[in-house]
Formats: C-alpha cells, structure tokens, sequence
C-alpha cells in the first residue's frame, strides 16, 4: 500500500494579521508523516506578499514551504493554483483564519487509509471565539457517508476544513473558477464535493480532523451580509446542477423542499422575509445561468482565503 503524503492548501486575500496566527497554530501540529504547506497568496496588497517573500523557511520545523502568488482574485481559482503547485497526493483545505488541531495531519490522512474507495473528505468546524456568531461552523459527531450521484446540502462539507485526493481533483478538473469568495458565488467548495459524487466517487464526512474557526463577525448587519451571500452560492449551485441531466431530478426536489418549508414558515409567521432566502437563490441561479450577459464579478476585499 502506497504512502499518503499531505499538502495543506491556504488561501489569502488581504488579510495578514489572521495568516499569522494560523501560522501559529500550524506550528502546534504534531505528526511523524510528511505533509506540506503551500500559501496562496491572492493577489493581497496589505503586505502579505513581502512577509511571505522574506520567509526563508517554514514556520514548521522539518516542514516545506510553497508559496504561490496569484493576483486574479477568486477563491475557486486560488484554490486551483494551490492544490496545482502542491506534491501531496491528499490535498487538505483550511482558511486563513482557522486553527487547526494538533493532530491535523494525522487525523487527516487516517480517514483516507482507513477507506481506501473515498476521494474526499470534510471535518469538524467549531467556533474559536465564544463571542462570535454561532454561524460558517460545522460541530457535528457524527461521521456521514456520502454515495455517489447522490445531493448533498451546502455546508455539510466546509471549505474551512476538506480534503481531497489528488486524483479526485484531476478529474473534476479542480474547482470551479467561477465559484468563491471574491466572485458573485461563494460556493466553490460544495460545488466540488458535488462534481466528485457526480463523477461516481463517494466521500465521507468525519468529525476527527479538526480547525477552530476565528471568522470575527459579532453583529447582526455582518451575519446579514454573510447569509445573503451564501444565498447567492446556494442559488449557483443549485442552478449549476439542475441544468446537468443526471442530477436534475435530485436538486429540483431538494430546491422545491427548501422552499416549501420556507413558505411555510412564512405563512406561519406572517412574515414575509421568511422567504427571502429562496428568493434569493432563485435570482441568484438565474444569473449564474446568464453571466455571460452581465458584467464582471466584482472581487470583494474581505477574502479570497474563505468566505466564512
């Protein structure tokens, strides 16, 4: 049986202060296996290019190093350059504002050997700062196995915190560049765990690998702003596959059941804005399907490292 290596993908966008403590917690990592870490940094003018540029070693001992530099923002596309310039054939995924566990690598690599047939995997996303929204998390102990050509939900598998084998994202061809945080559609994640069960390889969700999530947000205007763009994702990738002939049937009725409880929930209350999350979806899935008639994404600042 062929030996696992790991690569840890991050991604980041203008947001140095985070990256410097992810580093640290990186540092906590304890394992005898070989991993490395590749940083991508997306096109950040904060500084974040001259600190990675006057790194002259890891901030792991006995750990490489690769940094990649790319300036067209996008999480989707930041993702591919990251897992593309890596030599790990498991790719694992975290934020820029996550903390990982000590036992990261390990737990990682455990879940591929332990089921040699799965070509991906998500983990556990808890909350960092008891004082942040309870929100972009995933606590769950329960592992979950995912059968191929099946629909799977946004968020039971978290960019925060995924992993793929190297072969898996060959075929699907990576992630879709279209999709993440700095495009219209922050769903890049969901939407390639969605491309590997559709290409008949089946993944598992395992609460072993674990990241703490430090997203910062403690108001309700920035929880809003947050809600409203996974909406337009969801409706993306929605969009995306209802347009695809074998997963059709599975995502209309998953759509058409999100939005009957909806509405249901809007005639219980009285309260019409129960509904604005399907409406949401469905503007947003209309221009995914018409982009090209429309104009540029527009990149927003917050991240390319992770919409949460």
């Amino acid at each position: 049986m062929p030996s696992q290596t790991l690569s840890v993908v991050i991604c980041t966008r203008n947001r140095l202060s985070s990256l410097r403590r992810c580093f640290e917690a990186l540092a906590s990592v304890r394992t005898h296996r070989a991993w490395e870490l590749v940083i991508v940094n997306n096109g950040s003018t904060d500084g974040t290019k001259e600190y990675l540029d006057g790194m002259h070693a890891s901030p792991i001992d006995r750990t490489p190093l690769r940094t990649v530099f790319e300036a067209r923002p996008g999480l989707g596309l930041a993702r591919n350059s990251g897992w593309r310039a890596a030599n790990g054939n498991i790719i694992a995924f975290t934020d820029d504002d996550c903390y990982v566990a000590e036992d990261y690598v390990d737990s990682i690599l455990e879940v591929f050997e332990e089921d040699r047939e799965i070509g991906f995997l998500g983990g556990r996303v808890l909350l960092y700062d008891s004082t942040d929204y309870r929100i972009t998390i995933q606590e769950s102990t329960v592992r979950l196995y995912f059968e191929p050509r099946t629909f799977l939900a946004a968020g039971v598998v978290q960019g925060a915190n995924m992993a793929f084998k190297r072969s898996t994202l060959e075929r699907i061809g990576g992630f879709d560049e279209r999709l993440g945080a700095g495009t219209r559609f922050p769903c890049e994640d969901v939407d390639a765990v969605a491309a590997a069960l559709w290409a008949g390889i089946p993944g598992v969700y395992d609460p072993r690998p674990v990241v703490h999530h430090h997203h910062g947000r403690k108001t309700e205007r920035e929880v809003h702003a947050l809600m409203r763009s996974y909406a337009q994702g969801r409706g993306a990738y929605f969009a995306k596959y209802i347009m695809k002939k074998a997963s059709r049937a599975e995502y209309l009725r998953a759509w058409i059941c999100s939005a009957r409880g909806e509405f249901t929930g809007t005639i219980r209350s009285g309260r019409f804005p129960q509904m604005q999350q399907s409406f949401g979806e469905l503007s947003s899935g209309l221009r995914y399907l018409f982009e090209d008639l429309l104009p540029g994404p527009t990149h927003g600042e917050r991240t390319a490292g992770g919409e949460g």
